[in-house]
């Protein structure tokens, strides 16, 4: 009698205590999602650069349940918007303790994809929240929205590769910290990153680019397309033409010969396909400002033709909320480092406190 009282009690125990265990899954409505993320019943799934997941609770911990494609994926683990970790899931479903002895009261989390579709996409399941702890109603959404279609400069890549190698996997790619990031937090807007290292607009360094793959909601899949009713940015933001600039010079490329042949495209022909981009995007988003950017790689040095295409592709729109800004040539070797990635940032920023009013 004695035994099967205490394994009564012990069960009973047991109960109580996984009750006090509060459970958030993905599809919870006090969860505000960032970017472009696809949503099943059970998971959220990310692939762009900068998607992000946050929350406000009270407690003292929190803990995720997450997989990953490839184990290839890093993000940051931000609380009360503070950098305290970086968690590299692994592709096995598990859970991940993100933040354990917080004081007593309200935080917020954020976990935020440091890494491009590159690196595969992400399966956000859950959060859990330690005994006493509360969800709280899902962080505001801010008043700004900024998107960014961009290549490898966007992303980050190998902006924390500090030995010159110029290294662009998971380790060294910080998206937290690329230009797009530190503008869209400068403006406390939010942020979508529709960026992918190696990509054109006329041609990439892989058989796809930005006209056609824009307009993805999963990065990785060419069957799953965006809606852009869901998402009207303020301010729109196209830094693309780096990868161009280089393949058009390279007709031994595999990617060259499939997109123009034996010849070189001329400059109206990349012109026209600029311009082309620019309408599709304006399409989508009547009513927002379009800076076309160039920089800050060698497609903006001394002579080379690139902005003056740029310039030209917007003059042919006739519209007076589209700009062109150029980023000068950083002059260095590699992709921006992350103190060149604030330089580019700051450049931009300036450019929009003179010019953009939103």
């Amino acid at each position: 009698m004695c035994r099967k009282y205490l394994f009564f009690c012990l069960a009973v125990a047991i109960s109580l205590n996984c009750a006090a265990q509060s459970v958030i899954k993905a599809n919870d409505t006090h969860i505000r999602y960032e970017g472009r993320i696809a949503m099943t019943d059970s998971t959220a799934e990310l692939s762009w650069p900068a998607s992000a997941i946050k929350i406000n609770f009270t407690g003292t911990r929190i803990r995720a349940v997450l997989a990953d494609e490839r184990s290839d994926n890093n993000y940051n683990v931000i609380v009360d918007n503070k950098v305290i970790s970086v968690l590299h899931p692994l592709q096995q479903k598990k859970e991940y303790v993100l933040a354990e002895g917080l004081k007593p009261g309200k935080h917020t989390l954020e976990l935020f994809k440091r890494t491009e579709s590159n690196m595969g996409k992400t399966w956000f399941y859950q959060f859990g929240l330690g005994k006493n702890g509360k969800i709280l109603s899902a962080p505001p959404t801010p008043k700004r929205k900024i998107e960014f279609f961009g290549n490898s400069i966007s992303c980050g890549y190998a902006d924390e590769d500090t030995t010159g190698k110029d290294r662009g996997t998971s380790p060294y790619e910080n998206g937290y910290l690329s230009y797009a990031a530190l503008t869209a937090r400068h403006f406390n807007a939010e942020l979508h990153n529709t960026s992918k290292s190696g990509i054109g607009i006329t041609v990439s360094w892989f058989p796809l680019t930005m006209p056609e793959m824009y307009d993805r909601l999963d990065a990785t899949d060419p069957l799953s397309k965006w809606d852009f009713s869901k998402y009207t940015p303020d301010l729109v933001i196209i830094n693309l033409f780096q990868n161009d600039c280089w393949i058009v010079n390279l007709p031994n490329n595999d990617q060259f010969k499939a997109r123009f042949g034996t010849i070189p495209p001329t400059p109206e022909f990349i012109i026209n396909a600029y311009a082309n981009f620019v309408k599709s995007v304006r399409s989508k988003y009547p009513k927002a400002h379009i800076i076309c950017m160039l920089g800050s790689m060698d497609a903006t040095k001394a002579g080379s033709p690139w902005p003056g295409y740029i310039d030209k592709a917007v003059a042919t729109l006739n519209d007076n909320n589209i700009y062109t800004h150029f980023i000068p040539y950083k002059n260095t070797n590699g992709h921006p480092s992350l103190k060149e990635q604030q330089a580019m940032a700051d450049d931009l920023i300036t450019y929009i406190d003179q010019h953009i009013k939103w």
